[in-house]
């Protein structure tokens, strides 16, 4: 392995530990649920769950887990009381 790669290995290393360098602007993903799996999107600090709990409350379980997943990754906008 060359000097450069082990060099931007360490680097990366550096970088998993100082997740506060991490923000999400958007993404979906796959939540699985106890009973069904949900499409859940993150965008511009906006969380939007398929679940009828988030179509009332405009916040549910799944959302709040991945706001506890992700942490200092996301906008602080978006963050909801722990």
């Amino acid at each position: 392995m060359d000097s450069a790669m082990i060099a931007k290995i360490s680097k990366a290393r550096e970088y998993a530990q100082e997740p506060e360098r991490i923000s999400f602007k958007s993404f979906k993903v796959e939540f699985n649920g106890k009973h069904q799996a949900y499409t859940i999107t993150f965008d511009n600090g906006n969380w939007h769950c398929e679940c009828d709990f988030f179509e009332q409350r405009g916040v549910c379980s799944h959302t709040m887990a991945m706001e506890r997943v992700l942490g200092v990754m996301l906008s602080s906008r978006s963050a909801v009381p722990a």
